[in-house]
């Protein structure tokens, strides 16, 4: 029997084994709260500051602006709503700049803010995926508070040009005598692409320790110095008063580990996973009639592969995937529990019945030429034979 193979690396990840190792102690003996002042407190915030350093030394930034969270909803909430209300409260604007393309953990928490009179304005993206830096800095206006752009597409793999619609908006925001913060949810990118927040220009970049080895449930919010920032989350004076509550030492080591690993092993990474990738989207193109792929051709994460398949239902699809020990999705794990056809594909123009067709496949470090062999065998005679039941599962 062939072994599973797991290709749904964008939804989770497994907790690498130096992770758990070293998570292991901070879970039994050494167990302190690190807001104490005794010796298991000491030796809890000991640990708390190395894995903030070891973070920050990632991202390039000061250690001090590194806000741990409990994962990356968490941080994109903090940041959308935190960095908006502040600047509200301060008689600045109400106006939020974003791309239609956002994970929901975005896009509806603009929403909630329109609740309470913000504006947003929804950037379209093009066919492929891409949003243009001129399209964002001219959705930029004298009241807006923030702009928050993806760093990388969660469902079709497509990078954003960040930098360059970073340094767009700086110029626009100077024509009008401003400074507007910019955020990106970079959730998709440790191990894939570069981390550093001065080379991507943000002020604040959300992360989620799953996605790279880490354990679910810890994440981290970068905040450049001075940013007008309003905590969410009340109660104590954690985080430098940007985040109440006990602090994971546990999970804060973990990711702190898994994010250290990602990243030295990124440049080793990309080129086999790219390989990979490459020989799963030309091998389904090939052998798959009505197959499209979804996304930028070239602008894309090494290890992701969206495809449509005209007259099949993706939900169907993955299935039957899962029956012969393939495990993908249709997207964001986030929605998989809907129906809704991806607000992204609809976003690229899909026809519904293509998005509603929509397999995605992410690699990771355990996948090999056998494990991409084996969906070249298996895929193009499930779509067949789902296509002969008009895309339902046969009886």
């Amino acid at each position: 029997m062939t072994a599973p193979v797991y290709l749904d690396h964008a939804a989770t990840t497994p907790v690498r084994p130096e992770v758990v190792e070293v998570m292991l102690p901070f879970l039994t003996e050494r167990f302190g709260n690190p807001s104490g002042v005794h010796h298991y407190a000491r030796e809890a915030q000991r640990a708390l500051d190395r894995a903030r350093r070891d973070l920050a030394e990632v991202l390039g930034c000061r250690p001090a602006d590194v806000v741990l969270t409990s994962g990356g909803t968490e941080s994109v909430n903090a940041a959308v709503r935190g960095i908006s209300l502040a600047q509200a409260l301060a008689g600045v604007g109400r106006h939020v700049v974003t791309t239609a393309i956002e994970h929901h953990a975005v896009l509806h928490t603009c929403q909630y803010l329109e609740k309470f009179g913000f504006q947003v304005t929804y950037v379209p993206p093009d066919p492929e995926g891409l949003v243009l830096p001129d399209q964002v800095a001219a959705a930029v206006r004298q009241d807006t508070v923030l702009v928050s752009v993806m760093l990388a597409n969660n469902e079709v793999g497509t990078i954003l040009p960040v930098p360059e619609i970073v340094r767009a908006v700086r110029s626009r925001a100077r024509a009008l005598g401003r400074r507007i913060p910019v955020h990106t949810d970079a959730v998709q990118a440790p191990g894939l692409l570069p981390l550093s927040v001065d080379g991507l220009g943000v002020d604040a970049l959300s992360l989620s320790a799953h996605k790279f080895g880490g354990p679910k449930g810890m994440g981290l919010l970068y905040l450049r110095k001075a940013t007008p920032f309003l905590s969410q989350q009340t109660g104590g004076g954690q985080e430098r008063q940007r985040r109440a509550g006990t602090e994971n030492v546990a999970g804060a080591v973990g990711m702190a580990t898994a994010l250290r690993l990602a990243e030295a092993g990124r440049t080793a990474a990309v080129p086999r996973l790219t390989a990979l990738r490459d020989r799963l989207i030309q091998g389904v193109l090939a052998a798959v009639p009505d197959a499209r792929l979804n996304g930028h051709r070239r602008r894309r994460l090494a290890n992701h592969a969206s495809f449509s398949f005209a007259g099949v239902e993706g939900d169907r699809l993955i299935a039957q995937l899962d029956a012969a020990g393939i495990a993908a999705s249709n997207g964001s794990a986030c929605s998989s529990a809907t129906w809704e056809p991806s607000h992204v594909l609809l976003a690229l123009g899909l026809p519904l019945e293509w998005a509603l067709g929509t397999v995605r496949f992410t690699l990771g470090p355990e996948n090999t030429d056998a494990d991409v062999d084996h969906v070249l065998a298996v895929l193009p005679r499930l779509v067949a034979r789902l296509r002969e039941h008009g895309g339902a599962l046969p009886k």
